[in-house]
């Protein structure tokens, strides 16, 4: 049989197979992952990671190269927007989501990073001919070519409104931040201008790695040891890994003797434990104890003085990350899946109560990117009940004369000060601590006597903490 013959070839095209280009359709797998689970980047990103590695698919080189497509792309989601929508004749809204994604990609490519421009635009069609079709890969190539023209002052001048005119919107095309976002943060930080910028612009970094030595179990010393470690700037127990360490790779952590967690949830977690106590010292509660990372510190300090500590965690699930955390601490500790709100235990039973609450997470946007284009302001009014009543239930938990520390990964007043107040309202045998003696030589606490901690200031995520004492 004679071969069919091929289709003619247009003159000047030849034709070729889309090359497949294995880190940027993984970036994409982890945003499409993002968009359309609801998932976080990273909880995605880690396993994909890991199967390319193991997969032979993948070096060193090409993880960061994923990493940095991925949460630069999140991160600079809003301006990148702002810019796609200058150069595409139709509402976003109309834009397939998949479509976007390369073209986001491809933005963040050309004015996000070195790589050159048309390095980037090729690749991102490329990338485009093979997740969507030819058809859409030139779409992708018009749009980019546009957006190639200027780089990121120019479009920033281009796009976002005049300064003068509205401060907040040109903030959140700039930096890159919902509007609602900027707003709080800005009330958060005390009005004027002072501070905003800095803040914003530390959100869209990528934060350090930052491991703790649970005390008994592992100590700095031993992380300091590995290659790329260096000592933490405030938490004794804190050693932050520069670019390219990684967490896995050290003993202490595979052993569960040391963890990954930020160094203002180590501050919180030592403030309530150096808390002067008017009485014993012999029972501590974490009652909102998932994912854990806080109740392992507090486990293993509790155990230096012989004391008790019960996590309580609403979520089976989460539970069961917190018994890992705990898993090898030294000292008497119980893991229980309870509501904070509907206790089990008895009123006046603990010297040391931790709440850390659920929250808008607005504190860790340097972590989570992408919650801040999920969040909305009305998110606020459902977190409010249980903030203030898993506040109320510690202030019941613990005992005259004991602790409780109220905690949340948001500077957002609402869920901070509001939330204290309103509740210490209902109790009047309760008083404010001063928090800023508790956090020896980190600098601009503010007027206290609660404590609001900044990725801009202190380089760690924006942890809120009031220590109120029970008096009667």
């Amino acid at each position: 049989m004679s071969e069919q013959p091929r289709r003619p070839r247009k003159p000047g095209k030849p034709y070729r197979r889309p090359q497949k280009d294995p880190v940027r359709i993984l970036a994409f797998e982890a945003l499409r992952a993002v968009d359309e689970r609801d998932a976080y980047a990273n909880l995605v990103l880690p396993p994909l990671l890991r199967k390319a590695r193991e997969n032979d698919a993948f070096d060193a080189r090409d993880a960061a190269l994923a990493t940095e497509l991925v949460y630069g792309t999140l991160r600079r989601q809003g301006t990148y927007d702002a810019i796609i929508a200058a150069c595409v004749d139709r509402p976003l809204r109309e834009v397939d989501p998949p479509v976007l994604d390369v073209l986001s990609l491809g933005v963040h490519q050309l004015l996000g990073t070195r790589i050159p421009t048309h390095a980037a635009v090729s690749a991102s069609v490329e990338l485009a001919r093979v997740v969507l079709g030819d058809g859409r890969a030139k779409f992708v190539n018009a749009v980019l070519r546009k957006v190639a023209q200027d780089d990121l002052d120019g479009w920033l001048e281009r796009v976002a409104p005049p300064y003068d005119e509205d401060p907040e919107d040109h903030l959140a095309v700039v930096h890159s931040h919902p509007r609602w976002v900027v707003s709080a943060l800005w009330d958060s930080l005390g009005g004027g201008r002072a501070g905003i910028e800095e803040l914003l612009a530390a959100d869209n970094e990528r934060p350090e790695v930052t491991l703790v030595a649970r005390p008994g179990r592992s100590t700095p010393e031993e992380l300091l040891g590995e290659e790329a470690a260096v000592p933490g700037r405030w938490s004794p127990y804190a050693v932050r890994l520069s670019e390219g360490g990684e967490p896995g790779a050290v003993d202490a952590v595979r052993e569960n003797r040391a963890g990954v967690q930020d160094e203002g949830s180590q501050l919180v977690a030592l403030a309530l434990a150096g808390a002067p106590l008017d009485g014993p010292d012999r029972r501590w509660l974490d009652g909102c104890a998932g994912p854990g990372g806080k109740a392992a510190l507090l486990g293993a300090l509790a155990a230096e003085r012989g004391a008790f500590l019960l996590a309580s965690e609403k979520q089976p699930h989460r539970a069961g990350l917190v018994a890992r955390a705990l898993d090898g601490n030294p000292g008497p500790y119980q893991v229980i899946a309870a509501d904070g709100t509907r206790p089990p235990w008895r009123p006046g039973s603990f010297d040391r109560v931790l709440v850390d609450v659920p929250c808008t997470g607005l504190g860790a946007l340097r972590r989570r990117p992408e919650a801040r284009w999920r969040r909305r302001p009305e998110d606020l009014d459902g977190f409010a009940p249980l903030q203030r009543g898993l506040l109320h239930s510690a202030l019941q938990a613990v005992r005259v004369g004991g602790v409780v520390g109220y905690a949340t990964c948001s500077p957002h007043l609402a869920e901070t000060r509001a939330v204290v107040a309103d509740v210490l309202k209902q109790h009047p045998g309760a008083e404010l601590l001063d928090a800023r003696p508790l956090l020896p030589g980190v600098p601009a606490l503010g007027d206290g006597p609660d404590v609001q901690l900044w990725p801009h200031l202190h380089g760690t995520d924006a942890m809120y903490l009031a220590l109120i004492r029970r008096t009667a």
